[in-house]
């Protein structure tokens, strides 16, 4: 007998998940990214690209099987998650896994809620089946992950890692739910190979397109399930065989070992980063430094300039060009901006230090905000060259008008594993998002909803109330 293809091996983990269940630091883990993502889904139901998905998505018509954010009907399954998982991935506010620097959330969580509710799925097999899809998406990533150059292969060949891996992933923890065995889950991922897709040139020249991403690879995740659940196969070796993913997507070179060492027996979902901060991971660091400053008592009316250190493959995406990261015209230009991220939160902040409310259009070109971020050079650091991408380091210098430095270097990242936000403080992350668009009442019954979602919740429910938020279809 032949040893289990890759693919078998990770179809094989999600099945014996929701056998057995998982582990419950990582049940508590998956709690916490449901409520971090529907959060996230509520406050991105405002935007231009949330309204444009809701409405293809209602044009389609079809079978009423799940909800969507802002879809006052039932949607079906494919198409609840292609919205719901646009919203989610749409602030740049979605959890990140280093050093992958993969997304898995924004792609796992919405497919498996829209499956759950077509298949009438228990919470618990809910919270495993999410589980399960986002190890294997951190895992799927981790392949790709060059140790020596210390970068994501699949990012310097310009794939949208995030909604590729996510894609095969949840379209095995989508098979999960809807009841099918290994042999089925591993032929639902085996067919979403060839439906996985994603190319980042927007993040240069421009686009929205990348808002989508995660939500075409959810329904397409939701698709390649339903295909295999109605007999449609994929290859065996559809990771690495000689024309499979590896060497399509990474030209043949990949790590095996991250997909099968310790799988099923050590989880990499407790480790994936909570953002504390609607704005570019590249950022975080900066702020907690500027946040820093501020609680030592220095005085931003006193500063005269501000020198920030980041490692240095970071500057081209928070410094460079320096006049137009001093200057963002929007806000969605502001949260990849080194410089309006520190003076932002050295003047302002909401929620956890930053929140929605400093990334407006408006406040990008607030003039006390500017002035300040004028200040700010971005440069290379050593130091936080070195720990990059394991963590996104920095350190601030602060120089005031008396000629005084003031320095704070932030070498952890806060929202990771060993610096994790507590249930309290991603509740006032989930607040922050639904300010405005849920009552106080809706917004607590969703997080009781969350909270017991794998002991006694049905999965459709935190969803179904969020129909109606925005109204748009």
């Amino acid at each position: 007998m032949s040893a289990p293809t890759l693919v078998q091996q990770l179809a094989q983990m999600m099945a014996e998940a929701r056998g057995t269940g998982v582990p419950a630091p990582v049940r508590a883990s998956v709690r916490q990214r449901v409520l971090d993502t529907l959060g996230i889904c509520v406050a991105a139901s405002t935007l231009p690209t949330s309204a444009a998905v809701q409405r293809f998505a209602a044009a389609q018509g079809g079978e009423p099987e799940a909800h969507a954010v802002g879809v006052a009907r039932a949607l079906p399954a494919a198409l609840a998650a292609l919205v719901n998982g646009t919203l989610a991935h749409s602030l740049d506010y979605d959890d990140t896994h280093l050093p992958s620097v993969l997304h898995p959330s924004a792609t796992v969580v919405p497919a498996c809620l829209a499956a759950a509710q077509r298949s009438g799925a228990t919470g618990g097999e809910t919270v495993a089946a999410i589980a399960a899809g986002l190890e294997a998406c951190v895992r799927l990533g981790m392949a790709g992950y060059d140790e020596q150059a210390r970068n994501s292969v699949y990012f310097d060949r310009g794939q949208h890692a995030t909604s590729i891996c996510g894609t095969i992933a949840a379209a095995g923890a989508v098979a999960s739910l809807l009841g099918l065995d290994a042999d089925g889950i591993a032929h639902a991922m085996s067919i979403s190979v060839s439906m996985a897709g994603g190319v980042i040139e927007a993040n240069r020249t421009g686009g929205t397109v990348k808002r989508v991403h995660c939500g075409w690879g959810a329904h397409a995740a939701v698709s390649a399930a339903l295909l295999a659940a109605h007999g449609i196969t994929g290859p065996p070796t559809v990771l690495e065989g000689r024309f499979g993913f590896f060497r399509a997507f990474l030209d043949g070179e990949y790590n095996a070992a991250a997909i099968t060492d310790g799988l099923g027996e050590r989880w990499c979902v407790p480790d994936i980063n909570f953002k504390p901060y609607p704005a570019n991971h590249f950022t975080h660091a900066g702020i907690d430094a500027a946040i820093a400053l501020r609680r030592r008592g220095v005085d931003p009316d006193d500063i005269t300039a501000l020198v920030l250190g980041v490692s240095a493959p970071v500057l081209h995406t928070i410094g460079e060009p320096i006049e137009i990261k001093r200057r963002p015209e929007t806000g969605y230009q502001a949260q990849f901006s080194g410089p309006f991220t520190v003076a932002a939160a050295l003047l302002g902040g909401q929620g956890l230090g930053l929140g929605l409310d400093d990334f407006t259009d408006e406040m990008a070109r607030e003039p006390r905000r500017r002035a300040l971020a004028a200040t700010v050079d971005v440069v290379a650091d050593t130091a936080c060259t070195e720990v990059f991408p394991r963590q996104f380091a920095a350190v601030l210098t602060a120089t005031t008008a008396s000629g005084d430095t003031v320095a704070e270097r932030v070498m952890v990242n806060r929202g990771g594993p060993q610096r994790p936000l507590s249930d309290d403080e991603l509740s006032v992350k989930f607040a922050d998002n639904v300010k405005g668009l849920l009552d106080e009442q809706a917004a607590a019954d969703l997080r009781r909803a969350v909270a017991s979602l794998d002991e006694d919740g049905a999965a459709g429910a935190c969803v179904r109330a969020l129909a109606s938020v925005g109204g748009t279809t």
